[in-house]
């Protein structure tokens, strides 16, 4: 089949790609000529697995094409998705300036029948704006030619993109169009070979899958990081936990972890959007206003754990990151709960040294010249003199480190392990101390001691 596809960002290569690997005739279109051009030359603007060879075989064997020509990827597909950028807005809304905007290239320039797909994450409602978008084009150019508009959400995990789209768990469409409906299964039956995983609904429903699908992630994230600070308060320990709620299978194992906080393109974006959705019919979610503001305590629960063991002032004090991404397997920092920390240690007068296997450069372009960050070669040199370090993404190859070269450069051997990466025993054993989230009683901090002593309790316990 020949399929155009309007976006070169993070969704709109792997459709493409994946869609060209399949054997169709795939055309990508972007405004942004540098992108087009580092495409055509055989770079790619994104870290994801797999992605770059998957590209360039296509594009090698002529399935796979780059282009700024608006009007040509439009006339090469029946089927053209939709797969651009739809950023946050100040008052959380998804901006849909752009998909509106490609709806109308599409509306300007095609000459036949078009199967149009949503695939970028949109409000509900948006099928019909794209529907009117297009309609209005062809009156201005006094055309009448059919065409049908879909919804067909993207449920993608950055780091396993590729595995997702080649293998989906599911195929959401939003879709009351006969014809629309059969070439929508069509381009997907190469992927649905074992099972037909497509759910065919309205375009509304669709839509709104997508948000309640991340709204329902980012909520099981928070309600476990909300847990695990109870259990440093009991002395119970969060991953134990964990495994024995897990294993219920009405429960499921999945984003149950928690953690120093969720970032990325997708959760933080989509819990806004979806709040702001539901304020616009007048009714306050009030679950997501708690998931949202647990997350933003959370991104500075190691900032805090600093500062009660060190002081507000930082001075003079060393700390190392492992890990800067928002998750490993990509160089996403968008929402990445790094930035907040190395700020938060910067502004308080602390030397931060960073080290991530991919996501450096980005860092580097985001902060040129960032007083007090350095980006180092390798782990061990980042721990270098650090007064602790901080595990913010749980990285494969921080799994099994050298501990004892580790220990070694540090001048502290405290580890804050903002992922529960390490067995807080196994640790004590390499001669770390080792604070987790939510792994039993916090240790007896100065602050701690003397809020103590000076309890009812405490003051029994001396007399």
């Amino acid at each position: 089949m020949k399929v155009s596809v309007f976006g070169a960002g993070y969704v709109g290569l792997v459709t493409a790609a994946c869609l060209a690997d399949m054997g169709n005739s795939v055309v990508c279109v972007d405004v942004d000529p540098v992108r087009v051009d580092l495409l055509n030359s055989g770079g790619v603007p994104i870290h994801e697995p797999g992605l770059d060879e998957l590209i360039r075989r296509n594009a090698a064997a002529g399935r796979l094409h780059f282009t700024l020509d608006a009007a040509s990827g439009v006339n090469h597909g029946t089927i053209v998705f939709i797969a651009v950028g739809t950023p946050a807005s100040e008052d959380g809304s998804a901006d849909i300036e752009h998909v509106l905007a490609a709806a109308r290239s599409i509306g300007r320039h095609m000459l036949d029948y078009k199967v149009i797909v949503d695939k970028s994450t949109v409000p509900v409602g948006t099928a019909e704006q794209v529907q009117q978008a297009v309609a209005e084009q062809l009156r201005a150019r006094a055309a009448v030619l059919p065409f049908a508009v879909v919804s067909n959400p993207e449920f993608l995990k950055e780091g396993v993109a590729i595995e997702d789209f080649m293998r989906p768990d599911r195929v959401v469409l939003g879709s009351d169009d006969e014809q629309a409906t059969l070439l929508m299964r069509a381009i997907y039956a190469p992927f649905l070979r074992n099972r037909d995983r497509m759910l065919v609904m309205d375009r509304r429903s669709a839509e709104l899958c997508k948000y309640v699908a991340n709204a329902m992630l980012a909520s099981r994230i928070s309600f476990m990081n909300e847990m695990a600070m109870l259990a440093e308060r009991l002395g119970a320990d969060i991953e134990q936990v964990r495994l024995g709620i897990g294993s219920d299978p009405r429960i499921g194992s999945q984003f149950l972890y928690a953690g120093c906080g969720w970032g990325g393109s997708c959760l933080p974006k989509d819990v806004k959007a979806l709040r702001h959705m539901a304020e616009g019919t007048g009714l306050r979610l009030g679950l997501l206003d708690e998931v949202q503001q647990i997350n933003e305590r959370q991104r500075l629960l190691l900032v805090d754990r600093v500062v009660e063991r060190f002081g507000e002032r930082l001075d003079g004090q060393t700390f190392t990151l492992w890990g800067l991404a928002f998750k490993p397997g990509t160089d996403d920092l968008r929402e990445a709960p790094s930035l907040k920390i190395i700020d938060a240690l910067l502004t308080r007068g602390a030397k931060v040294r960073a080290f991530d296997p991919v996501a450096m450069p980005a860092v580097a372009a985001r902060w040129p010249d960032r007083a007090g960050l350095t980006l180092c070669a390798d782990p061990y040199d980042a721990a270098q003199g650090a007064s602790a370090l901080l595990l913010v993404t749980e990285w494969r190859e921080f799994r099994s480190p050298d501990f004892s070269r580790l220990r070694e450069a540090m001048q502290t051997p405290l580890l804050l392990d903002g992922r529960n990466l390490y067995d807080p025993a196994w640790m004590r054993a390499q001669g770390f101390e080792h604070v987790g989230i939510g792994r039993g009683a916090l240790p007896p901090t100065a602050a701690r001691v003397e809020a103590l002593l000076d309890s009812p309790l405490g003051q029994a316990l001396v007399a």
